[in-house]
């Protein structure tokens, strides 16, 4: 399986439900050095599931970490994922997306800020009422 690009488009997220394929698509990150990111179906709802620990040599700016739980303090607020989603710094769960294709497109921008790409995330914010 090839890398993901960085960055990725939503369409090429996987989906990691169930645990023999989120084991295979996180052994995959790790074998390439790559940060991780999925997406699970849990019911009606998605789970979005980035994190670093795969790729260990990849350095991520403190203003990148600080850009990332802003936004998932702000998808917090606007009630797109639950209160209990993890906002890093290491790894990164948001709980509760509605639909399938946000939930891509939330795993996308998270990917591409880690990779020091910000513009995708701040597109991927709701916007106020």
């Amino acid at each position: 399986m090839q890398p993901l690009p960085a960055p990725c488009p939503a369409h090429l997220i996987p989906d990691a439900t169930g645990m023999a394929v989120f084991k295979a698509a996180y052994r995959q990150a790790q074998e390439q050095d790559a940060a991780f990111v999925a997406i699970e179906s849990l019911g009606e709802h998605w789970t979005v599931k980035p994190d670093m620990i795969t790729a260990p040599q990849h350095a991520v700016a403190d203003s990148v970490y600080d850009a990332v739980r802003a936004a998932v303090i702000q998808l917090i607020r606007a009630g797109e994922i639950r209160s209990d989603s993890s906002a890093g710094p290491v790894y990164f769960v948001l709980h509760d997306a509605a639909e399938e294709g946000r939930a891509r497109e939330l795993a996308a921008a998270l990917r591409a800020a880690l990779y020091g790409n910000l513009a995708p995330l701040a597109r991927a914010m709701p916007t106020a009422p």
